[in-house]
């Protein structure tokens, strides 16, 4: 085993030591201060509360896509197979000129809202609609290979005793698969909540308004590194305690 601790050292260097940086360079003194600044507040309680829509919508919308992508062999499922995959290798600030190509005030479908009175582009609805663009594909790749592991048969069995297709569904197969469709849910989640190029391109870094935490990290780099170190040590620290707890439950149901 030792042999193996050694070849693994320099990447477990490489991504322990920049995070134990951030945590060691935080002054202790400003910390509460720099926390309870308004910019602080607005970044993360945005962050939040943003991110946890696009995980609802992501859910909502993505579920019956992962679905159909594991259990039907529709013509042209390599093709939405591969559309769903795209957002995860695109680079950030492609994914924010498509949104904003489309869905700003001149794009094609962004052109036709706001002759409704409509604008989404540098609103908190872009910041939704940028972060599950970037995210869903987590969770529709991980729920779809989850449903793809259910037993057939028990599905069938469930059939066979009256249940209709809803209730195999809910009672057979999404709690069969749970472990593996919640862990793709909050990787869509951690990834919706430190999405930062898309956004910036697409809705903008408007404090208050469309500023993330991401957003605010960009900018507090710039004018106040302190305060810029503490949003990224909440951000670490949403991020580390989700995972692991929910590394912790699955484990427990293995």
């Amino acid at each position: 085993m030792l042999p193996l601790w050694v070849l693994a050292l320099p990447i477990l260097v490489l991504i322990g030591a920049p995070l134990l940086a951030i945590v060691l360079r935080v002054d202790l003194s400003m910390l509460v201060v720099n926390l309870t600044h308004h910019v602080t507040l607005q970044a993360i309680s945005l962050s939040l509360l943003t991110s946890l829509i696009s995980t609802g919508l992501t859910f909502c919308f993505g579920l019956p896509l992962a679905f159909l992508l594991a259990r039907s062999n529709f013509r042209g499922r390599m093709i939405v197979d591969t559309l769903i995959d795209l957002p995860m290798i695109l680079p950030p600030a492609v994914a924010g000129i498509a949104l904003l190509i489309a869905f700003g005030r001149r794009g094609i479908i962004g052109a036709h809202l706001a002759e409704l009175g409509i604008t989404i582009a540098f609103t908190q609805v872009a910041v939704v609609m940028a972060q599950t663009f970037v995210a869903a594909p987590y969770f529709v790749k991980a729920a779809a290979a989850g449903l793809r592991g259910v037993e057939r048969e028990l599905e069938h069995a469930a059939e066979l005793d009256g249940a209709n297709r809803p209730q195999v569904f809910f009672y057979i197969t999404l709690p069969l698969c749970w472990p593996v469709v919640l862990s793709g849910l909050v990787m869509s989640w951690a990834r919706a909540l430190g999405e930062f190029g898309a956004t910036i391109i697409f809705a903008g870094n408007l404090v208050g308004r469309t500023q993330t935490m991401p957003l605010a990290i960009y900018l507090g780099f710039e004018r106040d590194l302190q305060l810029a170190l503490v949003l990224a040590l909440v951000f670490l620290g949403f991020s580390f305690g989700v995972l692991l707890l929910v590394k912790g439950l699955l484990g427990q149901r293995v």
